[in-house]
């Protein structure tokens, strides 16, 4: 296995100016994560616009925003532990026995071991993406345009399946960001679609504009939504570290979730909030002999934070190997290499080894910087819970205009993400998660380019998705993937029924 790329990505992550960028990313990434639902996407979705418009170079654009992606993971424990608010969904698990510990005036051990369960997570995840990426890109090399569109179908499958606990609303969800990447003009014919009329619309909706429409205005709305519910956060942390006997107590839960959540972050679609569920049951099952998880048991503490972080680096050996993002954030930073005119797949390490090693390094040097600057100073970034929502809420509503202006430089690119960002809270308020549409989006441009050029190589015949050996193995994979959730949900249906006819 080559790896000389990871040898030009460190070169690339090590010069001054990538290293202070990438300290930038971390320190406002855990300060967006801290942050209870704001989450990586909106602190990307933000920074993606100014970063593009400073002409930063794509390598040190991915560089910032893997930054604060890990950035909002190590954060998103603060608020868990201090308020029993997740930061976002990967926390959710981490406040059922981080908030318990803090309780008992333990918040500040709660705090520091997290941390050091999120840098062995985040290792292992990197270790993961530097030996995996180059693999399967040499696996999907021969990939062509009909293998391509079968993986976004299989993509699309493994979304409905795995998102969240509705997967109607995964699906529509997907099916609206595949709309919505329909609108403008016909790369083949040339017709206008879907564009009303408006000459700004002949290029499609732009990914900045509804991805800050979608996640940063629609989340400054609910905000504002329920600006009246306050929270009793936990003030008094107490010891600092933590203690040597929890280290060794939970370190084989932390290794073992460190695992689940690369493995699960490599699966499109699934992210954080279902690998910190995945490993804290995990450890439940294995570990809980004694009844103490969600009383504040350290295990129950380390097993999500590990997942988490091992999850949001497997998250990006899809979407660099592939082109199919592995979770919605990125899903964003694909858009962002998109913008750069740059095709993610299994001809980017080749290509452009630079950006592919770069934010390999980059996960190594962050994760170090992350540790460095969470252990010292997370009484600093606690303190980012106490911003009261008439400074954050226009904030985040300048920062949206200004990136979305300064990319675009369009009163009706401001308009248009102002309408998408109401569209979004309307939906947010039906129950719909946004991270399937802007997937929907992200994907639905490459699967429209691969299947007609798939049926311009057959002349027409749609029998050219079904040919190869690869297509065929991905159908039957995306029918699986489809088919399972909803049968063994009926079993279990079928089991309990049987159960309580018996009783």
């Amino acid at each position: 296995m080559n790896f000389e790329y990871l040898a030009q990505g460190f070169a690339v992550a090590l010069t001054w100016q990538n290293l202070l960028i990438g300290f930038a990313g971390c320190f406002i990434g855990t300060m967006v994560g801290a942050l209870p639902a704001i989450g990586p996407i909106n602190g990307i979705a933000l920074l993606l616009p100014i970063a593009y418009t400073m002409g930063l170079p794509p390598e040190s654009t991915m560089i910032l925003l893997a930054s604060v992606y890990c950035g909002a993971e190590y954060g998103g424990r603060i608020s868990s532990i201090l308020l029993n608010v997740p930061g976002d969904a990967g926390a959710v698990m981490t406040a059922m026995d981080g908030y318990p510990m803090a309780r008992q005036g333990r918040a500040g051990e709660a705090l520091a071991l997290s941390g050091l369960s999120s840098f062995v997570g985040g290792i292992l995840g990197s270790i993961g993406l530097a030996l995996f990426a180059p693999l399967l890109a040499g696996l999907t090399i021969g990939f062509g345009p009909a293998e391509y569109f079968v993986l976004m179908v299989f993509a699309f499958a493994t979304l409905g399946s795995m998102v969240g606990d509705q997967p109607v609303k995964t699906l529509i969800g997907c099916t609206l960001g595949l709309m919505l990447a329909t609108v403008g003009i016909d790369a083949t014919s040339g017709a206008y679609r879907f564009t009303f009329d408006e000459p700004e619309l002949g290029d499609g909706i732009e990914f900045v504009v509804l991805v800050i429409g979608l996640f940063s205005i629609s989340e400054a709305l609910i905000i504002l939504e329920h600006q009246g519910r306050g929270f009793t956060m936990i003030r008094d942390l107490g010891r600092m570290t933590a203690r040597w006997a929890d280290i060794v107590k939970c370190s084989g839960t932390t290794l073992r979730s460190a695992l689940i959540g690369f493995v699960v972050g490599v699966l499109p679609g699934t992210g954080a909030s279902v690998s910190s569920a995945v490993s804290y049951t995990t450890a439940k099952r294995i570990s809980d002999t004694e009844g103490t998880f969600g009383k504040g048991d350290v295990r129950g503490l380390a097993a999500p934070e590990a997942a988490n972080n091992a999850t949001a680096c497997g998250a990006f050996v899809p979407m660099l190997t592939l082109g199919v993002p592995g979770s919605g954030t990125t899903a964003v930073m694909l858009g962002a290499l998109m913008l750069y005119n740059i095709q993610p797949g299994p001809m980017l390490l080749a290509e452009r080894p630079e950006i592919v090693g770069g934010l390999v390094a980059s996960l190594f040097v962050g994760n170090f910087i992350l540790l460095a600057l969470n252990l010292p100073l997370v009484n600093i970034f606690a303190r980012v819970l106490t911003i009261p929502n008439w400074l954050l809420v226009p904030g985040i509503l300048v920062l949206s205009i200004i990136g979305v202006y300064s990319t675009h430089a369009s009163i009706f690119s401001i308009y248009l993400m102002l309408g998408i960002g109401i569209i979004g809270w309307l939906l947010r308020k039906a129950g719909f998660d946004m991270a399937p549409l802007i997937l929907g989006f992200v994907l639905g441009r490459v699967m429209e380019v691969n299947l007609r050029n798939a049926l311009a190589i057959s002349g027409g015949d749609p029998s050219i998705l079904f040919q190869s050996t690869i297509s065929i193995v991905l159908w039957f994979m995306a029918a699986a993937v489809a088919i399972l959730p909803w049968y063994l949900s009926y079993r279990a249906k079928k089991r309990i029924k049987q159960a309580a006819l018996t009783a």
